[in-house]
């Protein structure tokens, strides 16, 4: 056999399969809840189109990640096995090995970032119970990743990669069979959430095999776009800036095995600014009683972009979890506000003298404005002080007509909504 053609087996033996994630369902049946395949009425009558939620946010562990996680670690050698596993998360990649490794009574070891909320640090050890040692190191999540590998070759223990590798990948396919399994109906479109791409691999080997007319488009943050930035330059690319809001997918390099198999069978990427996915948490919270983690609201918030051409079709979105920290909230009511106009920011100077702050609330604050946040300092040696104002509009078409009114009163302010690094540092 030629160099090349050994180089080409090793690499077609590290991407997924069909056959294989057939063996992979079977294997992980006992263990991994068949989530429901839902139609949503409400998102249907809005969109003119049947829109169905694979509801993974209902799984044992509230994402899918369990499956890739089980999958990998049920391929393993008894031998692999005793020495123990490790992997390196903040999130449902580790609370999957977690689970896994009690379900199999086998040693692991969850290296997290040190700055891990410790509600996650306790959702870990409940689902790994003794089967697990937390260890928390570094202060980021590749500082945790460069220790959880050094731990591995000292100690011959297996690495769970949390995307890019065969078998996971294989795993979170299964979700994908499960898909078209219980869909009586032809589906036009499949939509899921990308990070490093293991999802997106997987579910997508199933539907070129099984339905090969379905358009299969992966979602990813706006601040994140690290598979769509990948496949635009046609090679996998590390993005050094991130935003980091939507951790579920929020990666600085895709995974070269997913890489690979997204890039020829994906039909398109959309990219969604993280206020649109706060939006959408809260929309889904109040409307539909769902509770979602920013990931798991990439593909809902997704469909104001395609709702054009999706009308009168058939629409699957993969819910991808449920891991919503509850210490978010008032970030994701924010974030949401200023994505949809209805929060705005100002540095506004005004006269050191009684009642200026007076005429501001009489006569350019509207009716229906309220302020929510004001710092102000008195500054005694100057005729000016400056106060950071927030103002919470019930419309958005009220900014205008609030600018015109402080403009026409001679209020010497500055905007600062639009000036990220000064809005970082103040808000």
């Amino acid at each position: 056999m030629s160099l090349a053609s050994e180089k080409n087996k090793h690499k077609a033996a590290d991407l997924p399969t069909f056959d294989n994630i057939l063996q992979a369902a079977e294997r992980i049946r006992k263990v991994v809840k068949h989530t429901d395949l839902e139609l949503n009425l409400n998102f249907s009558e809005r969109y003119e189109a049947n829109i169905y939620f694979k509801r993974e946010d209902l799984q044992v562990v509230r994402s899918y990640k369990i499956r890739g996680a089980y999958n990998k670690m049920a391929s393993l050698s008894a031998e692999a096995l005793e020495k123990g596993v490790v992997c390196a998360s903040a999130g449902n990649h580790a609370q999957g090995v977690a689970y896994a490794c009690n379900k199999m009574q086998v040693r692991g070891r969850i290296f997290m970032p040190s700055t891990t909320p410790a509600q996650k640090v306790k959702q870990v050890k409940l689902f790994g119970k003794d089967q697990i040692e937390v260890v928390l190191h570094g202060d980021t999540y590749d500082d945790a990743y460069h220790a959880a590998k050094h731990f591995c070759e000292s100690n011959e223990a297996t690495f769970i990669h949390p995307f890019d590798d065969v078998q996971v990948m294989e795993g979170q396919g299964t979700v994908g069979l499960e898909i078209f399994r219980d869909a009586d109906f032809k589906i036009d479109y499949l939509l899921f959430a990308i990070g490093g791409g293991g999802l997106a691999s997987g579910v997508t080997t199933v539907f070129k095999q099984l339905s090969p007319a379905t358009k299969l488009i992966g979602v990813e943050p706006l601040g994140s776009p690290t598979m769509y930035t990948a496949i635009k330059e046609n090679h996998v690319v590390t993005l050094e800036n991130i935003d980091k809001f939507v951790d579920g997918a929020a990666v600085k390099r895709a995974g070269e095995h997913t890489f690979e198999v997204c890039r020829k069978n994906l039909d398109s990427i959309l990219l969604v600014p993280e206020g649109k996915v706060c939006s959408t948490i809260l929309q889904l919270y109040n409307e539909e009683a769902i509770v979602v983690e920013p990931a798991g609201a990439l593909t809902v918030a997704a469909l104001d972009q395609i709702k054009d051409e999706i009308k009168g079709k058939d629409v699957v979105l993969l819910i991808g979890g449920g891991n919503n920290d509850i210490t978010r909230t008032e970030e994701i009511k924010e974030r949401s506000l200023l994505y949809e106009g209805l929060k705005h920011y100002f540095i506004i100077r005004f006269p050191q003298r009684s009642g200026a702050f007076k005429e501001f609330l009489n006569h350019v604050l509207g009716p229906n404005d309220d302020i929510a946040h004001f710092e102000y300092s008195k500054k005694t040696a100057r005729e000016r002080g400056p106060a950071l104002v927030g103002i919470e509009l019930r419309h958005k078409e009220d900014f205008e007509p609030l600018l015109a009114r402080m403009q026409e009163h001679n209020m010497q302010f500055e905007y600062i909504n639009n000036k990220p690094d000064l809005f970082e540092f103040l808000i």
